[in-house]
C-alpha cells in the first residue's frame, strides 16, 4: 500500500511538471515575434541611415541652440579643443561653466501680472 500512495504521488508531480512545461510552451508560442521579412529588414537599415546622418548633421556642424539665450552648438572637434584649452586654469573653467549653466537653464522672466477686475456681484 505505501508503494501505491509512492508511486501516486510520483505520478502526481510528474503532471504537474509537464503541465507547467506545456504552458510554458505554449506562452512561448504565443509571445514570440514574428521573424523579420525583407522589407521591414529595409526599412530598418533606412531608418538606422537616416538617424546617423540627423546625428552626424547635429555633431558636425554650427547652429543655434537657443537664439534667445545666445547659445550655440559647436562642433564637437571645436567644442573638445576648446574645452581642453579652458580646462588649463580649472578654477576660471568652472566658474566659467557654472556662470553659462545658470544663464542656459535659467527660467524665463514671468508673465506680467494683469490687474483683475474686481467681480460686481461681491
Amino acid at each position: 500500500m505505501n508503494c501505491k500512495k509512492l508511486c501516486g504521488l510520483f505520478l502526481a508531480i510528474a503532471g504537474t511538471f509537464l503541465i507547467v512545461a506545456a504552458l510554458v510552451y505554449v506562452i512561448r508560442q504565443y509571445t514570440q515575434p514574428a521573424p523579420l521579412g525583407q522589407t521591414r529588414i529595409q526599412e530598418r537599415k533606412k531608418a538606422l541611415a537616416d538617424l546617423q546622418a540627423a546625428n552626424a548633421d547635429v555633431l558636425n556642424n554650427y547652429a543655434w541652440q537657443d537664439q534667445a539665450k545666445g547659445l550655440v552648438r559647436l562642433k564637437i572637434a571645436e567644442a573638445m579643443r576648446l574645452t581642453v584649452q579652458e580646462y588649463q586654469n580649472p578654477a576660471a573653467a568652472r566658474s566659467n561653466l557654472t556662470a553659462r549653466a545658470d544663464k542656459a537653464f535659467a527660467p524665463p522672466p514671468p508673465a506680467p501680472k494683469v490687474p483683475e477686475k474686481p467681480n460686481p456681484f461681491e
